[in-house]
């Protein structure tokens, strides 16, 4: 694919470009990257200022390598290859990909999915209902991979959107492999960092909004404002024919009210406590999963949890939203029995429940934990396993202390990502929201660092009958210390506890991290 360094800007605002220098005629015949390492010889590298990095450090690097042109923000000297200065490259590369990937999202139809909990059970779902579809070939890019039909890819390890250039990237594949439709997750840092610039949408779903990512938005409206980025964007976006723009909003959430006055062609909502187009109504719950009414029609779900009937919905909506007929959306929801790192139980022949949640945030650990409750026989206790990742939200740490002490029977504390912050520190102030609940130290609540030995501790303490959940990691293959990623799996780790072997690979695992023993 080659198109001229022209054709690229034409996708960027003419205000957005403050100057040029150079050929802009120049031939550009590999694709957009804002990383030096990934510069193939004809394509653009995107100099931007990052958290820990100045991209334009690189930009020696980037044409050593055989960059053909540079777009940036800084007045740097003269370079021999054009460079073009640019207001924000942040949000200028999202455009200049998707322009060099011929706009892939404008040949497929793309259902967008947000909200702080939920979008990647939602997306999986939807992909479930669309597989079963008639005259559809869904692909999907989720917290946990993406998927382009006869293949699929890891998507990382703590960002849950891909980088602009990687997005358009997938898209590409997903139209050269013959897909016709996108379930693309889409998260709050995502929209507000432009990873999805350049993203055409036609649907837009919204699970719910609540307590996370204050250390990055600032406040919570305007977290709630980075989500409404992409409703805002549902009715600017590019227009297919044949193709209404929906947005789905949760009838249930508090903020329903704010995003639905958002403009877009039709907008539904979904719910169980509030009436909606779609409300959930003889809701039977079981271990296993549960069954609902919606709109006359019984539908079986296999997760368990009333946030899984919540997803469900989301996802039956987005599903009605595009003409999918009720047998395919009874078919797909019924079919998604496990998705990875949510309520994933492990088994190793032990006489009590073990799992494995993502539940990161105050309202999904409270929402997982109600689900528990539901799953234990008479007698039975939850003992819940977590931390709160450093560098992140501090007001949640206190928040999913407090929840646990109310919900979970016993609670230990251990490390999440503790990043450079002090993790005694961290857990100083989980154990604080414990107490002030009404927790014991030592006696319903623990401070265990390391959290291999924490999930050992958990089973050990494990009698017949109980529950243990280690939550805040779910899928996740790697736990950050310092600036560095250790491998990580709560899976694995949860298994080697069940038979006696706490997962020792941290930086914890040393003899203090053995003193509660």
């Amino acid at each position: 694919m080659t198109k001229t360094l022209r054709a690229l800007l034409a996708a960027i605002p003419a205000t957005d470009i403050v100057t040029s220098a150079g050929d802009l005629c120049t031939r550009i015949s590999a694709p957009v990257t804002e990383s030096s390492r990934d510069v193939q010889p004809g394509g653009v590298f995107v100099a931007r200022k990052g958290l820990s990095t100045d991209g334009h450090r690189f930009i020696d690097s980037a044409i050593a390598a055989g960059a053909a042109a540079i777009v940036g923000e800084a007045d740097i000297l003269p370079v021999p290859v054009p460079y073009v200065r640019v207001r924000n490259a942040q949000q200028a590369i999202g455009k200049l990909a998707a322009a060099y990937h011929d706009y892939p999202s404008r040949k497929l139809c793309v259902i967008g999915v947000t909200g702080t909990d939920g979008k990647t059970t939602t997306c999986h779902l939807l992909h479930s209902i669309l597989k079963r579809a008639t005259g559809i070939r869904p692909g999907y890019i989720s917290t946990i991979s993406a998927d382009f039909g006869a293949e699929a890819a890891a998507t990382g390890l703590h960002v849950t959107t891909p980088g602009a250039p990687q997005i358009q990237a997938y898209l590409a594949k997903m139209v050269a492999a013959g897909l016709s439709h996108c379930i693309l997750e889409m998260t709050s840092h995502g929209l507000a960092q432009g990873r999805l610039n350049g993203v055409d949408i036609d649907v837009a779903a919204l699970t719910n909004v609540q307590h996370e990512h204050l250390d990055y938005h600032g406040s919570w409206a305007a977290y709630r404002d980075a989500k409404a980025v992409m409703f805002r964007r549902l009715v600017d976006s590019w227009r297919k024919p044949g193709i209404a723009k929906v947005a789905i909003i949760n009838a249930d959430d508090p903020s329903a009210d704010y995003f639905a006055a958002i403009p877009a062609d039709r907008v539904l909502q979904y719910g169980i406590e509030n009436t909606a187009e779609y409300h959930a109504s003889d809701i039977q719950r079981a271990a296993a999963g549960s069954s609902f009414l919606v709109c006359g029609r019984t539908m079986q779900l296999r997760l368990p949890g009333a946030f899984n009937i919540a997803n469900g919905l989301a996802a039956l909506a987005a599903a009605r939203a595009l003409g999918v007929a009720w047998e395919a959306v009874g078919q797909g929801i019924a079919a998604v029995g496990l998705i990875s790192g949510r309520m994933e139980r492990i088994d190793a022949g032990q006489d009590f429940i073990a799992m494995v949640d993502f539940a990161h945030t105050p309202n999904a650990l409270r929402s997982a934990l109600t689900a528990c409750r539901v799953m234990l026989s008479q007698g039975g206790r939850i003992i819940a396993v977590f931390g709160s990742a450093g560098l992140r939200d501090v007001q949640k740490r206190r928040l999913m202390a407090e929840t646990s002490a109310q919900l979970a029977d016993l609670t230990i504390l251990t490390a999440e990502d503790p990043r450079t912050e002090s993790l005694e520190d961290i857990l100083a102030m989980m154990a604080q929201g414990c107490r002030e609940r009404g927790g014991i130290e030592g006696e319903t609540f623990w401070r265990i660092p390391d959290r291999g030995f924490a999930i050992y501790q958990a089973c050990r303490l494990a009698r017949a009958g109980d529950l243990v959940i280690v939550c805040g990691k779910g899928h996740e293959q790697s736990m950050c210390f310092g600036s560095t990623e250790f491998a990580w799996d709560d899976r694995e780790a949860l298994r080697s506890a069940l038979v006696g072997a706490p997962l020792s690979t941290l930086p914890t695992a040393d003899e203090l991290a053995y003193a509660a023993d």
